[in-house]
C-alpha cells in the first residue's frame, strides 16, 4: 500500500490535514495554504483534534508510508551522485555502485512481483460473465 491508497481510507478532514501538513499535493501552482486558510477550508477553529490524532498509531503509520515514498526519490539522487563519482574512477564510489546495483536488482524483482500480483487481481475481478 502506498501513501495515497492509505489516505483514501481516511475521513476527509484527516486526509486534508495530513496532505496539508506534509505538503502532499499534485497542484504545485499555488503556494502552501496558511494555517488559517486550512482551518477555514475544513471549517474548524483549531488544530487541537488533529494534534491529538498525531499521537495515534494510525497517524504514525501514515508517516512511515510517506517516508517510504520519499526514500525512492532520495535513493535516485544518491544513485546519480555515486554513478558520477564511479565514472570518474573513485574507488569507494565504484564499490558502492556495485553494492547499489545489487540492491537495485533485488528490489526490482520484488517490484515486479508486486505488479504481477496487481495484474492477477485485475484478471480475477474483470466482471466478465461467460455463458
Amino acid at each position: 500500500m502506498n501513501i495515497y491508497d492509505a489516505l483514501d481510507h481516511l475521513p476527509a478532514k484527516k486526509k486534508a490535514y495530513f496532505t496539508w501538513k506534509h505538503d502532499i499535493r499534485f497542484k504545485r501552482d499555488n503556494g502552501k495554504k496558511s494555517k488559517e486558510q486550512f482551518l477555514k477550508e475544513v471549517q474548524m477553529q483549531t488544530l487541537d483534534s488533529f494534534i491529538k490524532w498525531e499521537r495515534t498509531s494510525q497517524y504514525k503509520s501514515l508517516v512511515m508510508l510517506l517516508m517510504e515514498s520519499r526514500i525512492a526519490s532520495d535513493f535516485e539522487e544518491i544513485y546519480k551522485v555515486v554513478t558520477d563519482s564511479a565514472k570518474k574512477g573513485e574507488e569507494k564510489s565504484i564499490r558502492l555502485f556495485l553494492t547499489l546495483q545489487s540492491d537495485i536488482q533485488k528490489n526490482a524483482k520484488l517490484a515486479a512481483k508486486t505488479f504481477d500480483t496487481v495484474e492477477d487481481e485485475q484478471e480475477e475481478d474483470d466482471d466478465l460473465v461467460l455463458d
